[in-house]
């Protein structure tokens, strides 16, 4: 472990407690020091839930580790149980309280509650966020579900959602009307607002489907073994990744897939003028290995953009991702560490990046616009409107989230390069609007250079080129998310040839060179 202003993933007993917080009628013990409660923060505060977690906490403190702890978890235990009443409990200890090796399952077990009492081994220091939701889910699976009959029609799970997941809520609406457009319905959609008692009847569908393979590919691969049932394999973001998982469930259950296209907006767009303008623009995608797949796709093949690099944070994909950027001619970033992602993208220098709430503070400071597409996540990614990532809606929603940021940089630009005309600058002179006229900004230098630009963070990359005042103008009228690019590359233009100074001949007889 180490420490960090930010993370990516927080450790196993987050993920623990997003399976908790998505259930109902099951309850986390967590044996755990004063202070861990932050986590309580997570879904309150930014998934903005009604209600805190069904967790509780042994809270024990310094002073009570030369005493018994061990009975401060059973105490805990108890008063849980009494007070909650649970279908069932699953029990674990944090990052903190598995170094004093109480045991928290194996007590629990003991204790008679009359309920399943489910313990959680998460390696704390080994393993992460993603991994905990994952095996918790998967251990409440393997001690709940049985073998059962199956339903009379069609039936399917849907497996993977959880609390704090990234437009999860919506994915699962939109994801069922689709499957009911087919005739399937959905038994059970677990962990999300399913009961323990749901759980155990997860073997009555005749085949589940993983939403998100981070948090529910271990169970299904359970469910395959133990009851039977096949599980789906693509992820239904994007236009062709939703007619492949409409035509992959088809071949499972030899039902006729169907699709109702006409709610697609994209087409309309991709057909017009404006769309040529997004043609071709270099792409950098990091997050959780399935929406950065699906993203990539949904760029190169239905966007017309260019990846230039992609990445994910949690290990578990990792082989996946490497595999993946391989045929896209790309080098993978596998990291959990933003500072590597920041100097990869400043490496890159992207026209726009897919990220996480991380990459969007990246792309403020380097002036790059970004789209969300992959948690972690901040407030403002948990919107109260219908906002799905999959189908057919999800296909607009994504369409509507990575085109914006580019128009609005576009208009951004635009807004700029004219700023010293009256129609956007109150004190270039006259206007219809009765401003004031007063002297240009600027006029009163003899140099004739403008006033710092506060949006271009290029900054100088080359200390030993003077750029010329004529040559720091033109340079502010390229669009600022490609700036730092422009700047850089001149300069190294100028380097190479031994110039000293850059005019306005060297920018655009560089901008020639490497548009060859």
């Amino acid at each position: 472990m180490k420490l960090s202003v930010w993370t990516y993933e927080g450790p196993p007993h987050v993920g623990a407690m997003r399976v908790a917080t998505a259930m109902k009628g099951l309850h986390y013990v967590l044996h755990a020091p004063q202070g861990d409660t932050y986590a309580d923060l997570l879904f309150t505060m930014i998934e903005r839930r009604d209600r805190r977690p069904p967790v509780t906490y042994t809270t024990f403190q310094a002073r009570d580790l030369g005493a018994d702890t061990a009975n401060l978890f059973k105490t805990a235990c108890r008063e849980a149980y009494e007070r909650f009443k649970p279908e069932a409990i699953i029990v674990g200890a944090s990052c903190t309280a598995e170094l004093i090796q109480d045991d928290p399952g194996g007590m629990a077990e003991t204790m008679g509650l009359g309920v399943p009492v489910i313990p959680l081994e998460l390696p704390s220091y080994q393993r992460k966020e993603n991994f905990g939701a994952d095996e918790t889910f998967f251990q409440i699976v393997r001690h709940l579900a049985k073998p059962v009959e199956r339903t009379a029609r069609v039936t399917c799970n849907l497996i993977g959602p959880t609390a704090l997941g990234f437009r999860h809520r919506d994915d699962i609406t939109e994801l069922t009307g689709l499957l009911m457009e087919m005739g399937i319905e959905v038994n059970v959609c677990a962990p999300y607002g399913a009961t323990p008692s749901d759980i155990a009847r997860l073997g009555a569908a005749h085949f589940n489907i993983c939403m998100y393979p981070e948090t529910g590919e271990a169970a299904c691969r359970w469910m395959e073994r133990e009851l039977g049932q096949p599980f789906t394999k693509v992820v239904p973001i994007g236009v062709g990744a939703t007619r492949d998982f409409l035509r992959e469930v088809s071949e499972i259950t030899g039902m006729v897939a169907k699709i109702d296209e006409t709610r697609l907006r994209l087409p309309w767009y991709s057909a017009s003028v404006d769309s040529t303008y997004l043609t071709g623009k270099r792409v950098f995608l990091f997050g959780d290995g399935t929406h950065v797949a699906t993203a990539a796709r949904i760029a190169r093949d239905e966007m017309g953009f260019e990846v230039v690099g992609l990445g994910c944070y949690n290990r578990e994909q990792a082989r996946m991702i490497r595999k993946l950027a391989k045929e896209y001619g790309v080098e993978a970033l596998v990291t959990d560490d933003y500072l590597d992602v920041e100097a990869e993208i400043e490496r890159l220098a992207p026209e726009m990046i897919l990220g996480t709430q991380m990459e969007r503070h990246i792309g403020k400071r380097l002036g790059i616009p970004c789209a969300v597409i992959s948690a972690p996540v901040h407030v403002q990614d948990f919107p109260a409107r219908y906002s799905p990532q999959m189908g057919i809606e999800g296909a607009n929603v994504i369409f509507d989230t990575w085109v914006h940021p580019l128009v609005m940089g576009l208009e951004e630009h635009l807004l700029h390069m004219f700023r010293e005309d009256f129609e956007f600058h109150d004190e270039a002179g006259a206007s219809h609007h009765g401003a004031k006229a007063v002297s240009p900004a600027g006029a009163g230098d003899p140099s004739g250079a403008l006033p710092p630009d506060p949006q271009d963070i290029s900054g100088p990359m080359n200390a030993e080129v003077i750029w010329l005042a004529d040559a720091e103008r033109e340079l502010k009228r390229v669009p600022f998310f490609v700036r730092g690019k422009a700047r850089r590359n001149t300069e190294a233009f100028a380097s190479e040839r031994g110039l000293a100074e850059i005019s306005v001949d060297t920018l655009y007889e560089a901008k020639a060179h490497f548009a060859r």
